[in-house]
């Protein structure tokens, strides 16, 4: 079956896409940025540095459009900040595709991902290598500003988790070299890392400036909840992305080839079984919010103060999660070369018409 007969699956998105009021300020200022740090071509005279992207490839990721609808209540500063996030996440996943998956160089690989985890420490005021790419200059950049002191707590959790995201890059090679798809169970876990999901609970607390209370950030319920959280991004992206990791990057660590190899189906059959995966999950993270988490919340006791932060986080991951699946049905990152998806539309969450791409 050729990847333009698979019929890409309606992903159930229960959410509205909401739009932050600044995305103008943010798309007119967007290429600034990554020009600066050698991300984007000038379209000057040639550069020793390498750029990442052509203009044409920077703007089909919408990566604007992407932040204003997942963080639609932040303010420009933070809306500003995590847009750059979203940039150097791009550009480290597009740089390393080019420069490593393409060529098969896992020795390569390796020492590059070895050299940027100096630019991820853990404790303050550490100092950072001389950058030597766009990548090392993004994250050096992003490094002295990502922990301002009301988000301070971030600092190990935040290096870490983007640890194992570029860790994880190394272990897709392997798989990739060795022809080596991952077990659906092991893949379930291992796509929160690749998808460096773990750092997303700290966009939401940028956006929001609400954090889940300490006394049941812990408990059982609120665990499972952000782990269905996670799990919805990386495994609606494999749906979104299967054309391009699959028939253009010859990639194996992706939900429908797993599913394929797993359960000894059709490509299609297990794109289908995706979409019901992802749409469990995403269930799974509704039935909490609405129906396990209120006990657990009055069993601890919170102060009203507590609860409005509470609901200021789920609204804020909720936006997160809605504007994930607009990015993932409409950017042109994730068309087909003939076309946009006609099959994979929002169902229930309409895109509102000033943020068309």
């Amino acid at each position: 079956m050729t990847a333009q007969a698979i019929k890409l699956p309606k992903l159930w998105m229960p959410y509205p896409v909401r739009v932050n009021p600044y995305l103008r300020a943010l798309h007119d200022e967007t290429e600034t940025w990554a020009r600066e740090m050698g991300m984007l071509d000038g379209g000057e005279a040639p550069s020793a540095r390498r750029a990442i992207w052509t203009l044409s490839q920077f703007h089909a990721m919408a990566v604007d459009q992407l932040t204003a609808w997942a963080l639609p209540d932040a303010s420009l500063t933070d809306l500003r900040l995590n847009h750059r996030f979203n940039l150097w996440a791009l550009a480290w996943d597009d740089y390393f595709a080019a420069t490593f998956k393409q060529t098969g160089d896992l020795a390569g690989a390796h020492a590059f991902t070895a050299r940027l985890h100096a630019f991820l420490p853990s404790e303050q005021g550490a100092r950072l290598p001389e950058p030597a790419n766009a990548v090392e200059r993004g994250m050096a950049y992003l490094q002295q500003r990502l922990f301002p002191p009301r988000l301070a707590h971030w600092r190990k959790g935040l290096n870490r988790a983007l640890a194992r995201y570029i860790d994880a890059g190394v272990q897709e090679l392997a798989n990739s070299r060795a022809g080596r798809v991952p077990d659906l169970i092991e893949y379930a876990q291992f796509r929160r890392e690749s998808f460096a999901a773990y750092t997303a609970p700290y966009s939401v607390e940028l956006s929001t400036g609400a954090r889940i209370p300490e006394q049941i950030r812990h408990s059982r319920t609120v665990r499972s909840l952000l782990e269905a959280f996670m799990d919805y991004m990386g495994l609606a992206n494999d749906i979104a992305s299967y054309e391009r990791e699959v028939h253009d990057e010859h990639d194996v660590n992706n939900l429908v080839i797993v599913l394929q190899t797993s359960l000894g189906i059709t490509v299609q059959e297990a794109m289908h079984a995706a979409a019901d995966l992802v749409t469990a999950r995403l269930r799974h993270f509704d039935h909490l919010t609405r129906s396990e988490l209120p006990p657990v919340v009055r069993r601890a006791g919170l102060d009203h103060g507590e609860r409005i932060e509470l609901e200021a986080w789920l609204r804020g991951a909720r936006s997160f999660l809605s504007g994930l699946h607009g990015w993932y049905t409409g950017a042109p990152r994730y068309a087909p070369a003939d076309g946009p998806f006609p099959e994979q539309r929002t169902s229930t969450a309409v895109v509102p018409a000033c943020a068309q791409l």
